[in-house]
């Protein structure tokens, strides 16, 4: 998709879902933090100085004004018509003693009909937005138009709780990885939605749904990059690990950023192992933090020059 002729006023990346209020819950009392995996690919888009909106649905209470603090923080901007609900959304996680967590939502999906106007370069959606309606119908929609127009794409970071019936909700991811360019999942993903498929089985199956790039992550192991024409594999990048919260998202995040440099036209492997090598480094600069913290682009540029210079050191060497 080449999206070059795009209109001048508008973002250059619109992202569209979810956003909520995590909440960990503990013996020693609870703690909390804005969340959401299309709030967070907003966050990091926003951290790396990408003119970046959000559509989402928020309440007008305290937990919606901390979102939007959040993420104004990073210069993302809501779209008019965001604050439309009772109540913002809470996604509790309940700890046991031994670290097993119990997950409770209370979360509340809805959108009015939406108009691509002006056009984006770039339309992401994500997670519990394509899934849970009545939001969803709205999502799938805008993506809809999209498609031809905008380099559109998705991460569909799959929360089992909310999704009832493996039939059904394999039925919209399929139908909403149609609608777009680029496919993002992880590996924990993968298995749910295609169980007994390997991960090379599951970019061939999703390719053949129209996508022309697909990004399987796999945690530690790194990432592979699949198109009809090439396949890279993009080794993780060593660091820390302080927790892993908001890594799949800072991932997408970095993975947008080189997207929007050079698009998926006739994309070779040179284009795909940059692309790869700064979502990983992405990735792998959140998990060196507490919470979702995704990178600047200057914590970005800075690791993978590094790298860079790690491999030509190791090039000399040899």
């Amino acid at each position: 998709m080449n999206t070059a002729h795009t209109h001048a006023d508008s973002p250059k990346i619109l992202v569209i879902g979810e956003a909520l209020i995590d909440i960990v819950a503990t013996d020693q009392g609870t703690i909390s933090h804005p969340g959401g995996s299309p709030a967070n690919v907003a966050f990091g888009l926003g951290r790396l100085g990408v003119d970046t909106e959000l559509l989402t649905a928020l309440g007008d209470d305290e937990f919606g004004s901390r979102i939007q603090d959040h993420l104004g923080a990073a210069n993302v901007k809501l779209r008019s018509g965001c604050i439309n609900l009772d109540r913002t959304a809470s996604a509790t996680a309940l700890l046991a003693t031994d670290g097993s967590a119990r997950y409770e939502f209370d979360i509340v999906w809805d959108l009015a009909p939406y108009w691509l106007d002006p056009m984006p370069r770039i339309v992401h959606a994500g997670s519990i937005g394509t899934f849970l309606e009545p939001g969803a119908e709205v999502v799938a929609s805008i993506l809809s138009q999209a498609k031809g127009h905008a380099l559109v794409t998705y991460d569909p970071n799959i929360r089992p709780a909310l999704l009832g019936e493996h039939r059904k909700a394999l039925a919209t991811f399929e139908r909403t990885a149609s609608s777009c360019d680029v496919v993002k999942l992880s590996d924990e993903d993968s298995h749910w939605l295609y169980p007994g498929l390997g991960l090379e089985a599951v970019a061939s199956t999703i390719l053949e749904l129209g996508p022309t790039l697909v990004v399987l992550t796999r945690g530690a192991d790194g990432a592979v990059l699949t198109t009809r024409a090439e396949q890279i594999e993009i080794p993780a990048v060593r660091s820390e690990v302080a927790d892993t919260i908001g890594a799949g998202d800072s991932f997408m995040s970095s993975l947008l950023f080189g997207l929007l440099a050079q698009g998926t036209t006739a994309l070779c492997a040179t284009q795909l192992e940059q692309l790869g090598r700064g979502a990983v480094a992405g990735g792998a600069l959140a998990v060196r933090h507490s919470g979702a913290m995704p990178p600047t682009l200057e914590e970005l540029t800075g690791l993978l020059e590094e790298l860079d210079k790690a491999t030509a050191d190791n090039v000399r060497a040899s």
